[in-house]
């Protein structure tokens, strides 16, 4: 795997030109007044007294993908320390000055956290939830919406209550769920609300008054890998694999998985991506490798950055090949396969995607689903560690400005597969449509659920047995993957190191 060295102090990271006054000849004047009010000079601002909007600036300025499309990022954008200086200080606020003044209009991903602390622990699979995953939907021609639950996380406190996949909510605390107040009532500060059931029948929802109280947990664990089992069907082993985030602690335990599958000596693959909003391009990279094979001599993906960065590199440093060995140096279990069956929805982002698009060039790749998000872009994790080039890495939480906890989540460019390709911003289209039917969700895992069940038709041929219209098609608007710290990430962990210049 490359690994791309970032020199901070190269980048011109802040070009300003410092200037120094001449002295000026003096001019003596003559006192007609007794007294005279001393002159009292306003304290001069300093860069230094805005440390997290200077940090904020100067990985921007560094790293973002647009940087040359904003003006306010423009190496040329101040003539002196003292403009600069001014400038932080009339940004006083971070989150505004982040979203309001040094995002491209064309950014819809980049984002910034107060404390980097819990951004991290998010992206481990480590976040504070109460283990039920639901999506938003809405009723038509109203202004009302209701979730329905799609899979509940082992070992958490929905786990011990009742509630399961496909139930149906209306309400929160005794409040009726509508577009202007479910992002307040279900992801907001509260750690704990009561979700008021209804039941469907003849097309109508309907509250039934039962109602169940969930807690969230800190730092609950979600293991990524939700479901692996492998289905025997028409003479054909068949291994499905129900994958929700990109997540490096489980790249063993998801390469043991791929063992089983070739213990097996399956013939094909369905990979389950339908929860799956991104995550680590490494994990990404381990399953592409899996399922096609560990050709470290062929190109997996091509990464590009802004013009600044992209000029500094060579060509081969910008390039990822398949590769053999997983980040802690296990052999990669690989399948070898020509064909791979993914399931995807709208919730499909960012890595998953880029498993589609670099396997693509490669496998014959058949998406069933629905059309994915097209998050094309990766980035990585920025904090105020200036010998790192900003740069997190948990070896150096020690040397991160104590004063500031803030992290960035920017956009840093793009990847192309080995066709050149990364053109798919409006999502990637599927061979075979299917929205998810929330008055038929199915048991995840089990043959007859929708969406597994036409994977397998398409593999054994057996399509016009069934009918896949769904009665109660979702109109998805929102769900919970949507607030995990991993959602439409494709985290460049690995392949961009920092080097400074001494």
């Amino acid at each position: 795997m490359k690994k791309i060295a970032v020199s901070i102090l190269t980048l011109s990271l802040f070009i300003i030109s410092c200037s120094k006054s001449k002295d000026e000849p003096v001019v003596e004047e003559k006192i007609t007044k007794e007294e005279v009010e001393p002159v009292v000079e306003e304290p001069a601002i300093e860069i230094t007294d805005y440390p997290i909007q200077d940090f904020i600036w100067k990985a921007m300025n560094a790293y973002y993908f647009w940087q040359s499309d904003v003006n306010d990022l423009a190496d040329n954008r101040f003539s002196s320390e003292t403009e600069y200086a001014e400038y932080l200080s009339k940004n006083t606020d971070p989150e505004k000055f982040f979203y309001e003044k040094l995002l491209s209009t064309e950014d819809r991903f980049s984002f910034i956290d107060d404390d980097y602390k819990d951004l991290v622990a998010g992206l481990t699979g480590n976040s504070k939830s109460n283990g039920s995953e639901f999506g938003i939907s809405t009723f038509s021609n109203s202004n009302d919406v209701f979730g329905y639950i799609r899979y509940i996380v082992p070992n958490s406190d929905a786990a011990t209550k009742d509630i399961k996949r496909g139930d149906i909510f209306t309400g929160v605390n005794g409040q009726t769920l509508n577009l202007d107040n479910y992002l307040d009532l279900l992801f907001g500060d509260a750690d704990s609300y009561t979700l008021n059931m209804a039941d469907i029948a003849n097309n109508t929802i309907t509250p039934n008054n039962k109602s169940v109280t969930l807690t969230k947990e800190e730092n609950l664990e979600e293991n990524p890998i939700l479901i692996k089992k492998v289905i025997e069907q028409n003479g054909l082993k068949i291994g499905y694999l129900l994958y929700n985030s990109f997540i490096a602690d489980y790249d063993e335990e998801l390469n043991d998985a791929f063992g089983e599958f070739k213990t097996a000596a399956i013939d094909e693959l369905i990979l389950d991506f339908r929860y799956n909003g991104g995550g680590r391009v490494t994990s990404a990279l381990q399953i592409a490798s899996s399922v096609y094979g560990t050709n470290t001599d062929e190109l997996f993906l091509k990464a590009r950055y802004n013009d600044k960065l992209q000029n500094i590199f060579d060509s081969a440093d910008l390039e990822s090949n398949f590769i053999d060995t997983t980040i802690e140096g296990s052999v990669i279990n690989t399948l070898n396969l020509n064909n791979v069956y993914v399931i995807t929805s709208t919730d499909t982002a960012s890595a998953s995607e880029l498993v589609i698009n670099g396997l693509a060039p490669y496998v014959n790749v058949v998406q069933i689903g629905a059309r994915t998000i097209g998050k094309n872009e990766f980035s990585n994790t920025l904090v105020d560690d200036l010998e790192n080039g900003y740069i997190y890495s948990p070896e150096r939480e020690s040397e991160i400005n104590p004063d500031n906890q803030w992290a960035l989540q920017p956009l840093l460019g793009r990847n192309e597969n080995a066709d050149g390709f990364s053109d798919y911003t409006a999502g990637l289209i599927p061979d075979h449509e299917l929205f998810e039917d929330f008055g038929n969700l199915g048991v995840l895992g089990e043959t007859d659920e929708p969406l597994l069940a036409l994977a397998l038709s398409k593999i054994t041929g057996t399509t016009a047995k069934t009918d896949f219209t769904p009665l109660y098609p979702v109109n998805l608007i929102s769900s919970s993957s949507q607030f995990k710290p991993t959602h439409n990430l494709m985290l460049m962990d690995g392949l961009l190191k920092p080097m400074v210049s001494k």
